[in-house]
């Protein structure tokens, strides 16, 4: 995504820093979860430290993304870093980490898609009386309101809040299921108790990762929401092409590079 079209707060989420960080909750929480750490253990497994350059550098070494990150965090942790990653899966950390940065994502986005529907239902019951044109096959056709257009956009608004919530629900889970997922040197029990740690539902059957239906139901919502805005838009640009509304524009505005900036209209 282009920066100037980047919200700072969810591209804080994505950032390789962000990434990692997740990566490191997952292996604290499995830390403190097994049997073998003792308290000195986990104390320096959890003030344990990484850099994003340190693990890029020893990534040239590993070839092995992971890989590098547990080398670097549990260098950090001396001789407790022995218990980082211990029975763990590249595919438990990646996985379960993805659903805490998916999480972190769809509390952004759901209260955007709510304050969205409300603005929506808030500026229907405002011009509930305000006449407008129609439209019809592009053209002008009989009388409606303007409330009536946007209480179709708050309706469609909650819907796809709805549909947002449920999906980034569903892709909140994880797997710390071990290597092709048959528990061989973790349990489902282990398993349960590092996932209630991180807020996070277990996949009931992983084979090693989380079943990507599940993100792509997320993509098919946030797909969806988006085709609502762009619809939202498209009526907008068609009402300010015949000049149904007017668009509100700041005193100097250019709309490409190669053109004057028009006045604002009045």
């Amino acid at each position: 995504m282009i920066e100037r079209y980047t919200r700072p707060a969810i591209g804080a989420v994505w950032t390789d820093a962000a990434r990692m960080e997740a990566w490191r909750q997952v292996e604290v929480a499995a830390s403190e979860e097994m049997d073998g750490p003792s308290p000195s253990d986990l104390e320096a497994i959890r003030a344990a430290t990484f850099t994003v350059e340190a693990v890029k550098e020893r990534e040239k070494v590993t070839d092995h993304d992971v890989a590098a990150f547990v080398d670097v965090l549990s260098a950090s942790a001396g001789d407790s870093g022995r218990w980082i990653h211990f029975g763990l899966t590249s595919s438990d950390v990646l996985d379960t980490a993805l659903a805490l940065q998916l999480r972190a994502a769809g509390e952004i986005v759901l209260e955007g898609a709510r304050e969205l529907a409300d603005a929506f239902a808030e500026r229907a019951r405002e011009h509930v009386d305000t006449v407008c044109v129609g439209r019809t096959h592009g053209v002008h056709a009989e009388p409606t309101t303007f409330g009536i257009k946007l209480a179709g956009f708050a309706f469609e608004a909650r819907r796809n809040a709805e549909r947002l919530e449920r999906a980034f629900a569903d892709a909140a889970v994880g797997a710390v299921s071990g290597a092709v997922g048959t528990y061989s040197a973790t349990s489902p029990e282990f398993e349960a108790r590092v996932l209630a740690r991180l807020g996070l539902r277990a996949e009931p059957v992983s084979t090693q990762v989380v079943p990507r239906d599940r993100h792509a139901e997320l993509l098919q919502a946030i797909a969806l929401a988006c085709a609502g805005l762009e619809r939202c838009y498209r009526c907008g640009r068609v009402s300010v092409r015949c000049r149904a509304i007017w668009r509100p524009r700041r005193a100097v505005w250019q709309p490409c590079s190669p053109s004057p900036a028009p006045a604002a209209p009045t």
